[in-house]
């Protein structure tokens, strides 16, 4: 597999990686009626799902 692929392919994963953890670390509500959640992963997550799209896109506009 050539070196651009893996470069997408990791952007890809790492936006994965970000919406799962958020999933699984979970939000809650503590005494004081403040939610509790690790929101920075959303956005972040998607940076990294729209780099690898472009990524992708980039790679194969160049192939032509």
């Amino acid at each position: 597999m050539a070196a651009k692929y893996k470069i997408a392919i990791t952007f890809l994963v790492l936006g994965i990686l970000c919406f799962l953890s958020f999933g699984l670390i979970g939000s809650e509500v503590d005494e004081n009626g403040i939610l509790r959640e690790p929101f920075f992963l959303i956005p972040i997550g998607w940076l990294f799902l729209f780099l690898g799209l472009f990524s992708f896109l980039w790679i194969l506009y160049k192939k032509k």
